[in-house]
């Protein structure tokens, strides 16, 4: 594992081969409708998911209950994908409907009684994560939001914070709002220390750049299918096998239980991340998102994140010839998949792109985010469009 934060080969610019990724852009129909540049919000959804709605509505119109050992297998099946992904071993990850859920779920595991309750955040995490902690401290949790001062994470800030009264260390890998990544091995090693666990929100990271969960030593990460990943609607949540016996959810569902699948009282848990599963799940978005995960998988985490740093350096290369302030970082190793563009009215120029077919989004600053399957070509249409509607 290269040193944090140093250029490696994943941290090289380099496009796919045009023969290859002619064949994978031709999987994925949305590209034909304009220049779609919003993945950091919505991922585009290969055409391989067709059969599988259509299989499903067929499962539906000849109901038998039998149908169920298919769909757990489906469900087993995505979250080992997810797991073979962010180099985790088989059974240490689950996946649910939302990270929200599952998030709560995490958090519904500890003891908040002082003097070892705080919660580190910082305030480039997405909304959520300090909602959902902020609402456990009718349990004694503190939650304590590191400022950046920045659109970078002041990551001097959030290790100076974590001590022995730190509980978890709650962080993106990625931030949505900026695209600036973190140096996780060094809060790793900070939190670790001190005795506290890292959870790691990943969702804005997981599919366009690589995760190692087994060689970062993280405790807790979660992340989702609808951006990155080329799903839709379900969120993973994978869980270092050796703290998996330490945690009991609270909040909790039948599958969780030893004995869900006998239809009898559970005496105990299920084993590996099973525990931290709910109740009936919804398999269909599972089923969906493995068609675009195995077409990444077979991409490779490395080509995606070289391609993607090709794609957005590109951006930074066109923005800095017009003059348009940048707000994301510009050095390889520190950005993620999107870059996040200051421009005057954004909010109407992010609409009026859209009313040209030039998908991006707007969340405080224009965030153009290509994925693996775009080009060059598109990211200069995408850019000379900008230009024109900044000139008006």
């Amino acid at each position: 594992m290269s040193p944090p934060h140093q250029n490696s080969d994943l941290d090289t610019p380099e496009c796919l081969d045009a023969s290859a990724h002619a064949a994978l852009r031709a999987e994925f129909p949305l590209l034909s409708t304009g220049v779609y540049l919003n993945n950091n919000s919505t991922g585009a959804v290969p055409r391989g998911a067709e059969q599988v709605l259509t299989g499903y509505w067929r499962t539906l119109r000849n109901w038998r209950d039998e149908v169920w050992q298919d769909w757990h297998a489906g469900l087993d099946r995505y979250a080992d994908s997810v797991a073979a992904f962010i180099g985790a071993p088989p059974g240490s990850v689950v996946t649910d409907a939302n990270l929200s859920t599952l998030l709560a779920r995490v958090a519904s595991c500890f003891d908040y009684r002082p003097p070892r309750n705080r919660i580190v955040t910082t305030d480039l995490e997405y909304p959520t994560v300090p909602f959902i902690w902020n609402a456990f401290r009718r349990y004694g949790a503190r939650l304590d939001v590191v400022g950046s001062g920045s659109p970078r994470f002041d990551e001097d800030a959030v290790e100076a914070r974590i001590d022995e009264r730190t509980l978890l260390v709650c962080i993106p890998h990625a931030s949505f709002s900026s695209g600036a990544t973190v140096d996780l091995p060094r809060l790793v090693r900070r939190a670790h220390d001190v005795g506290a666990l890292v959870v790691v929100d990943a969702f804005q990271s997981v599919g366009v750049m690589p995760m190692d969960v087994t060689a970062l030593g993280v405790d807790v990460v979660l992340g989702g299918a609808h951006k990155w990943l080329c799903g839709v609607g379900t969120a993973f949540l994978y869980v270092r096998p050796g703290l998996v016996p330490q945690l009991e959810p609270a909040a909790t569902g039948w599958q969780a239980g030893d004995r869900a699948f006998t239809f009898q009282p559970s005496t105990g848990w299920a084993g590996g991340a099973r525990r931290f599963a709910g109740g009936t799940p919804f398999p269909l978005t599972s089923l969906i998102s493995q068609v675009g995960l195995d077409l990444l998988a077979g991409v490779g985490a490395g080509p995606i994140r070289r391609h993607s740093l090709a794609c957005t350096q590109r951006i930074l290369e066109r923005a800095a010839v017009a003059g348009i302030d940048v707000v994301s970082p510009t050095e390889p190793h520190r950005r993620g998949g999107v870059v996040c563009l200051d421009v005057a009215d954004g909010e109407a120029v992010k609409r009026r792109l859209v009313a040209r077919d030039m998908v991006c989004s707007w969340r405080g600053y224009l965030r153009v985010g290509p994925h693996v399957y775009n080009t060059l070509d598109e990211i200069d249409t995408f850019m000379d469009a900008l230009e024109e509607e900044l000139k008006r």
